[in-house]
């Protein structure tokens, strides 16, 4: 009877030190810097954020495109697709590859005049490339880059 006690007795300290534990891990997120809790923020990867950022530069270029007036130029930030690191579940594809060129080479276009598509024609180009590549991988953004689309 006694073992059986002592039994029950190591096996609630453990219990208790493993959720204590998890306590600790917790509490560490939040730290304090200069008298105030800094939290710990998730950072996406180099390609997720790239990609934030070139949607905020298309939801800016579609506006000037409605305007009939671009006047900003394409970002050498979005070459660095090629290079850019992916989060730790996806990788580099040649499918990716692929779209990834396709839609830089469209995506210039929008700032030419050497073409006998219309502005809105070739921007949607490029944001159809966007929706046709994320519908092999990595579907969620869909319904975010459609709303990119001019309607004519």
């Amino acid at each position: 009877m006694i073992k059986h006690i002592a039994f029950f007795c190591l096996l609630s300290l453990f219990f208790s030190c493993n959720s204590s534990e998890e306590k600790t891990k917790k509490e560490t997120e939040v730290t304090i810097v200069d008298g105030a809790e800094r939290y710990d923020v998730y950072r996406g990867s180099e390609m997720a954020n790239l990609m934030r950022g070139m949607h905020a530069f298309n939801v800016q270029l579609k506006q000037e495109v409605i305007d009939g007036n671009v006047t900003s130029e394409f970002p050498e930030e979005f070459l660095k697709i090629h290079s850019a690191e992916f989060s730790e579940s996806k990788s580099r594809n040649k499918t990716f590859d692929h779209y990834s060129g396709q839609f830089i080479e469209a995506q210039k276009l929008v700032f030419t005049n050497d073409s006998n598509e219309s502005l809105a024609q070739r921007y949607n180009n490029a944001i159809n490339l966007c929706i046709t590549c994320h519908q092999t991988e990595c579907t969620g953004p869909i319904p975010k880059i459609k709303k990119l689309l001019i309607k004519p």
